[in-house]
């Protein structure tokens, strides 16, 4: 399967109609935006890495997350959680990803991931 997310697909999504559970902690749901960017952009590791830093209580009590991957033209990327005023909170660096976007942006509150849009 090729990646087939593109930025501009990200818009349309401005609420959700389903909530998954994801397997690692099925406390944490995510909407039909953040499973688009997983499915489309084969990037289901994106969303376990949110979820496993929910495991440091140093991120798990910020109620309010702003996820952002930044991907690199050498396919490094590194991956920040803000608390939302722009204080880093969490910091990921990320050897090779193939993810398609140079960048995007997750939000994560009261155990749900999801897109800004869709909040």
């Amino acid at each position: 399967m090729s990646k087939t997310l593109r930025a501009s697909d990200l818009a349309q999504f401005t609420g959700s109609q389903t909530w998954r559970r994801h397997p690692l902690n099925p406390n944490i749901t995510y909407t039909d935006g953040a499973h688009h960017v997983a499915r489309a952009g084969e990037a289901y590791w994106l969303l376990d890495a949110i979820v496993a830093h929910q495991l440091d209580p140093k991120v798990a009590a910020h109620e309010f997350q702003v996820w952002k991957l930044v991907v690199a033209a050498n396919r490094s990327a590194v991956l920040t959680c803000e608390d939302g005023d722009h204080h880093l909170v969490a910091k990921q660096e990320i050897g090779f990803t193939d993810f398609p976007l140079a960048e995007i942006i997750l939000w994560f509150q009261n155990q749900v991931i999801f897109l800004p849009s869709e909040y």
